[in-house]
């Protein structure tokens, strides 16, 4: 029996920010060793966004939105962009990559923990084991005294943290908004709102603007991918799951990110896996697993009857 045409679009979009948004980790640290960080998220997203109006004109595909369509697009571009991406971008300047991806594989503890506070869904037994170990593999992760002692690196890891907050209330936000119907469309004016607000910040830190004629070739082809795989690709599949499935199966994509973001630091950026950093990813990812199982607890059922 044939798969669907929307199975086949959610299990395209689930490879997409499985494993895309694996490697813009490795992209974005090669890219802020040379540019300026909020410079260059808001050159990915501006380019990312009105390429995708172009795409979307040439295809008939109408742009037009409303106002509280655009208030929102804003919003969740604030969210996820200006803020949840290019603070990270920022943080890559004192963390490594592997790293970073490491720590935002816990992201699914915070948006379990969120969906509590504003909307408030019940936290199941399974799901509470998973928070436990989430914390412990949090733990592992931050403590190591090896990475803690590096200059700037606790700024990076809170900073970081904060991002996850700010990503994670933003996946809520756009489930339930009221958004442009086209999920391409929709990401266009997300990159485009958050990479003006980007631009604002770049210039309130006086950051420093350069052509890209004379950025090096391997930012260049750094910045080519992070805009048309990155960003055009991987976040419309982003969009369309957060209105397709729910908010943690779309966060499941922790599981992945960090391996591959680990393997890619390690080999192209020479970055460093300690024993421990394996240790807390083992955690962590047993912790995400527990925290997206349906399975019940069966030792805590019984009482619950």
């Amino acid at each position: 029996m044939g798969l669907s045409r929307i199975t086949v679009l959610i299990i395209l979009a689930f490879f997409s920010i499985y494993v895309i948004w694996g490697s813009t980790y490795m992209l974005n640290k090669v890219a802020v060793n040379e540019l300026p960080p909020f410079m260059l998220a808001s050159v990915r997203f501006i380019s990312a966004g009105l390429l995708i109006f172009l795409i979307s004109k040439l295809m008939g595909i109408s742009l037009y939105i409303t106002r509280i369509q655009l208030l929102n697009s804003a919003i969740a571009g604030f969210l996820f962009l200006t803020f949840g991406n290019g603070t990270v971008v920022w943080a890559l300047k004192y963390v490594d990559s592997g790293f970073a991806a490491l720590e935002i594989s816990a992201q699914p503890l915070v948006v379990l923990i969120l969906m509590r506070v504003f909307q408030g869904k019940k936290i199941q037994p399974m799901s509470v084991i998973g928070v436990i170990l989430g914390v412990i593999g949090i733990y592992l992760l931050v403590a190591q005294k090896e990475l803690i002692s590096q200059e700037g690196t606790i700024l990076g890891m809170i900073m970081i943290f904060a991002c996850m907050i700010s990503w994670s209330y933003g996946s809520l936000f756009v489930a339930k908004a009221d958004l442009h119907s086209n999920f391409f469309v929709n990401t266009g004016y997300q990159m485009v709102t958050g990479g003006v607000m980007l631009i604002i910040a770049s210039l309130a830190f006086g950051e420093q603007w350069t052509s890209p004629f004379v950025w090096s070739s391997s930012v260049q082809i750094s910045m080519l991918l992070l805009i048309i795989f990155g960003s055009i690709v991987a976040f419309t599949a982003f969009n369309f799951l957060l209105r397709t499935v729910s908010p943690e199966k779309v966060a499941t994509s922790t599981y992945v990110n960090p391996i591959i973001a680990l393997f890619l630091g390690s080999y192209f950026l020479n970055e460093q896996i300690t024993k421990q950093s394996i240790i807390a990813a083992i955690v962590l990812l047993t912790g995400v697993f527990f925290i997206n199982t349906k399975k019940k607890l069966i030792l805590y059922s019984r009482f619950s009857k």
